[in-house]
């Protein structure tokens, strides 16, 4: 039916901007929900990172402490087992100095005699000496002498390496 007055046309335009403001409101307080949530999930989803990852900092910094004190242990064994070493060395030169003095001379003997007593001082200060001490005579040995510090390295790596090759 046609309205002779044109009002028809009017109220359908009325209620059609009516229906397309109303429809822009639900979206806007849709999309305002949206991002409400998507903030709550956000600061949610940030504060569990922040604890999973003070948790994994604090696990890392008691594995880390654990890793120290077991390395200081086995390095003190080794610096036990080091000196053990050299005064068995230095017993054995000087069981046998006695036998060097008869094949080849009493100065001979006399300087295993004092190869020996060096040895049996280098271990009574090796175990006088703390891990921290033996550091940092390590590093001042490099200090002064790093040409004599990187020629014992290579050698040593040498003779590590001489050890471990596999034969063929």
């Amino acid at each position: 039916m046609v309205d002779p007055t044109g009002n028809g046309t009017e109220n359908a335009k009325n209620h059609f901007t009516k229906a397309m403001e109303e429809a822009k409101a639900a979206a806007q307080a849709l999309a305002d929900e949206c991002r409400e949530k998507f903030t709550q999930t956000k600061d949610e989803w940030s504060g569990e990172a922040k604890s999973k990852s003070g948790e994994a900092k604090e696990k890392a910094g008691a594995f880390a402490g654990e890793v120290k004190v077991k390395a200081a242990e086995y390095a003190n064994e080794g610096k036990a087992r080091t000196s053990q070493a050299i005064v068995g060395l230095s017993k054995i030169i000087d069981d046998n100095a006695g036998l060097i003095d008869e094949k080849a001379g009493a100065k001979y003997g006399d300087y295993a005699r004092s190869a020996a007593k060096s040895m049996q001082d280098a271990a009574a200060r090796l175990d006088e000496k703390s891990l921290d001490d033996l550091g940092a005579d390590a590093k001042e040995f490099v200090r002064k002498s790093p040409g004599l510090a990187v020629g014992m390295a290579v050698a040593a790596g040498f003779l590590v390496g001489r050890m471990f090759k596999k034969s063929k």
